[in-house]
């Protein structure tokens, strides 16, 4: 009996640090961000902890959704456009996706991310 307790127990606590390690991961990546867009004007995207995502893009308002796929955050635009956030070394790298294609797709465009705090 008490040895399926300590498995239960054992159990219970990998769930809870695995549940806990995702959020702490996600938090990274939660907040806002400098960005900047094909034409290398920069603007401001915040991604709120309950998967949405929004924007300043000259006069408008992006709105969108994101999520962690395999390391990286993509934020998935009303507009049809993607966006990809990934640390690499130091810093981040920011990768949009015109409509039309896909994150395997070449990227439309390429530049450095910048997380504000």
């Amino acid at each position: 009996m008490v040895i399926a307790f300590n498995r239960f127990a054992a159990l219970l606590s990998l769930m809870l640090f695995l549940g806990a390690s995702s959020h702490v991961f996600a938090g990274e990546y939660e907040g806002s961000w400098m960005l900047y867009d094909t034409h290398g004007g920069g603007f401001e995207a915040t991604l709120s902890p309950d998967g949405s995502a929004s924007g300043t893009h000259g006069d408008s308002m992006k709105h969108g959704t994101w999520k962690e796929v395999d390391g990286a955050v993509v934020i998935s635009w009303k507009t049809g456009w993607t966006t990809r956030i990934v640390k690499q070394g130091d810093k981040y790298v920011k990768t949009s996706f015109k409509p039309g294609t896909t994150i395997t797709d070449a990227p439309t465009d390429s530049s450095e991310a910048t997380k504000k705090h």
